[in-house]
């Protein structure tokens, strides 16, 4: 878990994206384009979460891909036909910056059957190896400054170990989510985890802190995975193995200081599109103009 040399934590170098759903909450639009190319305002929401990795860091990003899913990696090359033609007509090139991963940095493996999230993990096993790793839900968009992982990344640096993002809800929501049973380390942002418990009623929720779409995992957790027995839903599920873990390894929450946007849902989509562009010099007045003209 830590650099023997420094005896630092080890740094985060990797970080997984789980991107092989078949998105079929957002049908027919996701027929044929990946619900992680859905555009907010005019950035995929899959940008989001690569330009979260990289503010905190990361080097390496590996995507866990099915079939049909090849337009997020091509988003994320060169595109010389474009280029050269905006080149030529004296356009700016600097809005695709964003876009271009250096060579051998952007990594591609295969969740062949869809098993659910654990396995989706557990497929990158050896693209990750024995380092620790983020993971990204990019259906999860995290706003603020600095961005979620980065704030997970700098507790990181201070306790090691297994860290998961937390946000609080109002208790009558928690049956919704899964959240954390806190335990007595309390310190700022974080909390020590001592359970974890999947959307349980609002009378028996141990705390209302949900875990919301961003970790950070010892390379451990691939073991557990291995012989992960399926849960919910008949799948290998991240948080039952991310459970077996605690206690035997430091486990820690981060509140997020930020907003969460559900982008798995429709009505989370429209609201994170709406927020984003009043957020946007360049179009906040014409989004609040209109809004008050469809409310009026």
């Amino acid at each position: 878990m830590s650099d023997p040399t420094t005896s630092r934590p080890k740094p985060i170098r990797k970080a997984v994206f789980p991107v092989a759903g078949l998105g079929t909450r957002f049908l027919p639009a996701t027929k044929a384009v990946p619900k992680e190319m859905l555009p907010i305002v005019d950035r995929p929401l899959i940008q989001y979460a690569v330009d979260e990795a990289r503010e905190a860091g990361i080097e390496e990003l590996i995507f866990v891909t099915g079939r049909g899913k090849t337009s997020i990696v091509e988003h994320f090359d060169t595109a010389f036909e474009l280029e050269t033609t905006m080149a030529s007509r004296g356009k700016d090139l600097s809005v695709l910056d964003d876009t271009r991963i250096k060579p051998g940095n952007l990594v591609t493996v295969r969740q062949q059957v869809a098993m659910g999230l654990g396995h989706a993990v557990w497929c990158a096993r050896e693209v990750v190896g024995d380092e620790p790793f983020a993971i990204f839900l990019p259906d999860e968009l995290m706003v603020g400054a600095p961005g979620c992982m980065k704030q997970m990344v700098e507790a990181y640096n201070e306790v090691g170990g297994n860290l998961i993002s937390v946000l609080e809800v109002p208790e009558e929501e928690v049956s919704s989510y899964g959240v954390i049973a806190p335990g007595a380390k309390i310190s700022g942002s974080l909390t020590e985890v001592t359970g974890l418990v999947e959307k349980p009623k609002r009378e028996e929720a141990p705390s209302n802190l949900i875990i919301s779409g961003r970790y950070i995992l010892q390379p451990e957790v691939m073991r557990t995975l291995e012989n992960q027995e399926k849960g919910a839903g008949g799948e290998i599920q991240l948080t039952d193995a991310m459970a077996r873990m605690i206690g035997t390894q430091p486990f820690h929450a981060v509140t997020f200081a930020g907003r969460r946007f559900d982008c798995g849902s429709k009505a989370g989509f429209v609201e994170a599109t709406i927020a984003l562009a009043l957020e946007r010099p360049d179009l906040a007045d014409d989004v609040r103009a209109a809004i008050k003209k469809l409310l009026g």
